[in-house]
Formats: structure tokens, C-alpha cells, sequence
């Protein structure tokens, strides 16, 4: 029975490890795309367009 209840123990600490994890990796690309002024993401999305509508050979 106390294997069990150890068991369960370390399941739900790697649980919460995971979400902190998760957390953090969410939180830095949030930082990173905030990061950009709003002229280089309309220049960004310019250069994407264009990419994406330029005839292929």
C-alpha cells in the first residue's frame, strides 16, 4: 500500500513539473513576439505576402 501512495506522489510531482515547464516555454515566445514594433511585424507580413503571391517558375 505504500508503494502505491509513493507512486502516485511522484506522478503528480512530474505532473506539475510538466505545466511549470510548459509555463515557462509558453511565457519566452509570448516575450519574443512581443518584442517587435508594430512597423517590423507590418514589414514581416509585407515580405510573407509577397512570398506567398510571387508566381512559381
Amino acid at each position: 500500500m505504500r508503494q502505491r501512495i509513493q507512486w502516485w506522489k511522484l506522478l503528480g510531482l512530474a505532473g506539475l513539473a510538466g505545466v511549470a515547464a510548459t509555463g515557462v516555454v509558453v511565457a519566452r515566445a509570448e516575450r519574443r513576439r512581443r518584442a517587435y514594433t508594430p512597423e517590423e511585424i507590418r514589414d514581416r507580413l509585407r515580405e510573407r505576402h509577397a512570398q506567398a503571391t510571387r508566381p512559381s517558375s
